[in-house]
């Protein structure tokens, strides 16, 4: 069943560059996809149609069958974006507070958005750190943060965008477990990266993008042999298996 469908997606800023040129996608509930490619490839372009947050020149986003822009709030609601900086995504002068943010918005109930609050805490594990300030947490802490209140608006697809970015090892592990864990939970994954060895094998797609199109759309041990011709790292061990080259929790 494709939970999301883009049909000739097309975006052309106002400088009248072309970010993303007529891609045709769909994604299946409950997959986990990668979006690679080299910088400027249109990979966060193209997931930021996903939700609503740009719009198309030309084309239209299908969620569930339906086109976003017939309730962008809802689509906002089932597809959850987390950027690259974590940081842009705060709002909150407590951990608790931010969470609470967007439940607050939908204006449900005080019962109801406190328990989304507490449940998304709790499912990131950051239960413990409700009433800290946003700003004391640790890079990995932050992105757990974010995820957490995206996790309050109970959505469907979760996409993440460079997660990996800016962290060391034990933070980037500890955003990877959470991601694995949100896909196992039943949440369709979409994850834009250029780091393939921290999160290859745990995949069940590998879409890479070149100048604003999608050029290979495959299973990751198909391709992985292709990544470096399209001005991506190709992780070490690639003669042994996707799993051999890839942060395994």
């Amino acid at each position: 069943m494709n939970i999301l469908e883009t049909k000739q997606l097309t975006h052309v800023f106002s400088n009248g560059i072309t970010a993303i040129d007529n891609i045709n996608l769909s994604i299946q509930k409950g997959e986990f996809v990668i979006i690679a490619g080299a910088n400027g490839s249109g990979k966060t372009v193209l997931v930021r149609h996903f939700n609503g947050l740009f719009l198309p020149t030309k084309g239209q986003v299908l969620l569930n069958g339906e086109p976003i822009t017939k309730n962008l709030t809802e689509a906002r609601k089932r597809v959850g974006l987390i950027f690259q900086n974590p940081d842009s995504q705060i709002v909150g002068q407590t951990v608790a507070e931010d969470v609470a943010f967007g439940p607050e918005n939908l204006n449900l109930p005080r019962k109801e958005v406190d328990k989304r609050m507490g449940e998304s805490l709790e499912a990131v594990g950051l239960g413990g750190l409700a009433n800290r300030q946003p700003y004391t947490l640790s890079g990995g802490q932050k992105r757990k943060l974010a995820v957490a209140g995206v996790l309050a608006m109970q959505p469907q697809i979760i996409i993440f965008d460079e997660p990996f970015a800016g962290l060391d090892y034990p933070g980037g592990l500890q955003v990877l477990k959470q991601i694995v864990s949100l896909h196992k939970d039943g949440h369709t994954i979409v994850l834009v990266t250029h780091e393939l060895e921290k999160v290859l094998a745990h995949a069940t797609r590998l879409i890479i993008m070149e100048k604003g199109q999608i050029v290979k759309d495959d299973k990751p041990d198909r391709l992985i042999g292709e990544v470096e011709s399209y001005g991506i790292k190709q992780p070490y061990g690639n003669n042994r298996g996707v799993e051999s080259m890839t942060w395994l929790i």
